[in-house]
């Protein structure tokens, strides 16, 4: 395991042009050794490309890659002692389970019981124990999927393992326990685990950091807790959630609060160096509630629609043409077309120009 050192790295596919475009925009960062961290975000924002050039496969235009201090930029893949699991399975048809999943570790001249051990253990925590002696080409996708992960967790001395979108073909109740062993072993082995996800879902469950990318732009790193609660800027809060946050444009009104409409709103921000242009107030559904005795921060609305899930009710509401959404409690009861609701002070963020106040 290592420290991976990202310094000053950008990178662009067509550097020779007069205004190349980069993939990726100049940043630092560092990956501490036995973390999880997931790299989230939309298709075509860099996430692929900052895993290749983790891994050796692409060359940075700009900057370092440190792994515990040792600068591996111009090294290449084989040399830099990660393991990689990709989105689609890559496997030896022609060999068993057992040999695919040995095949690392027999590369390197691993002891013959030490490879029984690791394939064992490996086999078990992926449920492939009963397979081991098949042929790799009579499983099905998804099981060939977790041979190739199991391949990439076989190996204990590796610095990291980078995962780009391993469980795209996996099912979606097997993808949940997948995510659950593979912190087991992250916990267990403290093998730092790097997973590149579009799926929110899967990067909440997962992370102990999640980076959340943009157009080849580092918006956000930080807990699951802080990404939800304190998005830093409103693509944060539209790509994280579901539903996306409630964002209302907004003018200041006094130095803690703003009016949507004719609605004043108090939050916990101090706003009074805030010019009065593009402000936004943004609240997650989660935190929007029917209002019982609060005087204060209560938003009169108009329901639209009411979607019982099961452990929660989605209010669809409109304050004239404004959408909000809440999530409630489904054992309560609207017996109305209109109600009110309200916006916890230390639950509101303030946004200009699209960013945290």
């Amino acid at each position: 395991m290592a420290k991976i050192d990202l310094s000053n790295i950008s990178h662009t596919y067509n550097p020779k042009d007069l205004e190349p475009t980069y993939a990726l925009n100049p940043f630092s960062m560092t990956w501490e050794n036995g973390k999880r961290y997931a790299i989230l975000g939309p298709s075509g924002c860099g996430k692929t490309t900052m895993l290749n050039i983790v891994s050796g496969l692409i060359k940075p235009t700009q900057g370092r890659i440190l792994f515990d201090n040792e600068d591996v930029t111009s090294q290449k893949t084989e040399t830099r002692n990660i393991s990689q699991v990709f989105q689609f399975p890559v496997i030896y048809n022609t060999m068993s389970v057992y040999d695919n999943l040995a095949f690392p570790l027999k590369c390197r001249d691993f002891e013959k019981n030490k490879i029984e051990e690791r394939v064992q253990s490996v086999s078990e925590t992926l449920n492939l124990s009963s397979f081991l002696n098949m042929p790799a080409r009579k499983l099905t996708a998804d099981q060939k999927q977790l041979i190739s992960l199991g391949r990439g967790l076989v190996r204990e001395d590796v610095a990291a393992v980078l995962m780009d979108e391993p469980l795209t073909v996996i099912d979606p109740d097997l993808k949940f326990r997948l995510r659950r062993n593979l912190k087991e072993i992250n916990e267990e082995y403290k093998t730092t685990l790097v997973y590149v996800t579009h799926d929110q879902n899967e990067a909440m469950t997962f992370a102990d950091n999640i980076i959340v990318m943009d157009q080849g732009e580092i918006v956000q790193v930080g807990l699951p807790k802080d990404l939800f609660e304190r998005p830093k800027t409103t693509f944060v809060g539209y790509f994280i959630g579901s539903p996306a946050m409630n964002l209302f444009e907004s003018q200041l009104h006094t130095d803690n609060s703003v009016k949507i409409n004719d609605t004043t709103i108090k939050t916990n921000t101090n706003l009074s160096k805030l010019k009065n242009n593009n402000i936004k107030l943004g609240i997650r559904s989660e935190f929007v509630k029917v209002a019982k005795d609060e005087s204060e921060n209560l938003v009169e609305v108009n329901i639209q629609k009411i979607e019982d899930f099961g452990n929660f009710k989605l209010l669809t509401t409109k304050m004239g043409r404004l959408t909000i959404k809440s999530k409630i409690n489904r054992e309560i009861e609207i017996a109305n077309d209109k109600v009110k609701l309200h916006f916890p002070p230390e639950k509101c963020c303030v946004y200009q120009n699209n960013k945290l106040i």
